[in-house]
C-alpha cells in the first residue's frame, strides 16, 4: 500500500507503468534506453478513493484524465528510469492530496454602510480638488 494521506492509501496493483523512449538530454543513450515513464491510475475504478475526492480529482487532473477516468502522467524529466518512476508517482500523489482538500464555500458579502460613506466622501473630496485645478474663477466658490 502506498500512503497518500492519513486515511487514503493506494494499492500498488492499481498503478500501471510503461516505459518509452524519452526526448531531451541523454546523448547516445537516449536512442537506446526507454527511460521515460507513462504512469496510469484508474481513479474512477479505485475502491480506495471516496466519491468526493474522485469528483475533485476529475476537475484538477484536467487533460491528464481520460474519458474512462484513468489518470495518465508522463515523466521524462530525469535521465534514469528510477528517478522518472519516483517523479511520476510523487506527481500522482500530490494530485490526489490536492483533491482531498475540500474547497471553502464562499459566501458573498456586501460593503458596510461606513465603507460606502468613506468611499463617497473620498470621491467628493477628489472631485473638489479637480474642480479647483480647472482654473475657472467661478469654480472656487
Amino acid at each position: 500500500m502506498i500512503p497518500v494521506t492519513g486515511r487514503i492509501a493506494l494499492d500498488e496493483s492499481e498503478i500501471g507503468e510503461s516505459f518509452v523512449r524519452a526526448s531531451g538530454p541523454g546523448g547516445q543513450n537516449v536512442n537506446k534506453v526507454s527511460t521515460a515513464v507513462e504512469l496510469r491510475f484508474d481513479a474512477a475504478g479505485s475502491p480506495n478513493l471516496p466519491e468526493g475526492v474522485k469528483l475533485r480529482l476529475k476537475t484538477l487532473a484536467g487533460r491528464r484524465m481520460t474519458q474512462d477516468g484513468v489518470i495518465v502522467i508522463d515523466a521524462q524529466r530525469f535521465r534514469t528510469r528510477e528517478r522518472n518512476r519516483a517523479d511520476a508517482l510523487e506527481r500522482l500523489l500530490e494530485l490526489i492530496r490536492a483533491a482531498t482538500l475540500v474547497p471553502k464555500v464562499r459566501r458573498p458579502t456586501r460593503p458596510t454602510l461606513g465603507s460606502k460613506e468613506r468611499r463617497l466622501e473620498g470621491k467628493e473630496k477628489r472631485g473638489r480638488v479637480k474642480s479647483l485645478r480647472s482654473g475657472r474663477p467661478d469654480a472656487e466658490g
